[in-house]
């Protein structure tokens, strides 16, 4: 044998041996390669396709829409319930908005016992109670209406001392949070929207 043809066998067979074993695919059958992930059960895959039915008529449609219309209220109100910021009003959004919520929320406030003590003074101005009660009933009325403004004047001045303390490059306009400091300082601890994330007495 010449020493080419030599030379070639001897190419070829190292090339082989470099080359990785490819393993014996079964005759006459397609094998698919691994796809690296176990193959899902057959209830899972068919639980992933369900699609719920079209509706049978335009009544079950109204229906239908009715009762989803119905979950994305619910889930928008218990959202802004719970203070999150997808669901919240514009004016409820924002870290400022949110520290001058937990202010409020972390004092006792005048505005709950201002409409306590107005039921007092309703009563006490009715006609046929005497002179000396209805007297009573005036003097109160004047002496809450006058806590109610020293109340929103120290909330005022809590929140405009507190937020130049931690955002001072905040653009929020500081009449627009007295107003809302003060308005939710009004309502009732329990029915406040979003609901309080602090204590009364908390540090905030």
């Amino acid at each position: 044998m010449s020493p080419l043809f030599r030379r070639n066998n001897a190419d070829a067979a190292s090339q082989a041996a470099a080359e990785p074993a490819v393993p014996e695919q079964p005759a006459g059958r397609n094998v698919t390669p691994g796809k690296g992930r176990p193959t899902p059960k057959r209830k899972e895959s068919q639980r992933r396709r369900v699609v719920e039915p079209p509706p049978k008529d335009n009544k079950e449609a109204r229906r239908r829409m009715r009762e989803k219309m119905r979950a994305e209220r619910a889930e928008q109100m218990a959202g802004a319930r719970t203070g999150d910021e997808r669901y919240l009003l514009a004016r409820d959004r924002g870290p400022v908005r949110k520290l001058v919520r937990d202010l409020v929320d972390a004092r006792r406030n005048v505005g709950p016992y201002f409409f306590a003590g107005l039921l007092v003074v309703v009563v006490t101005s009715l006609q046929f109670m005497p002179p000396l009660v209805q007297l009573g009933g005036s003097v109160l009325w004047f002496g809450l209406l006058l806590l109610m403004v020293l109340d929103a004047f120290l909330i005022s001045r809590l929140i405009k001392r507190s937020v130049n303390e931690r955002f001072p490059k905040s653009n929020e306009r500081m009449p627009a949070l007295y107003f809302y400091g003060v308005l939710r300082s009004l309502s009732f601890r329990k029915i406040r929207n979003p609901k309080p994330t602090v204590k009364i007495g908390d540090e905030v």
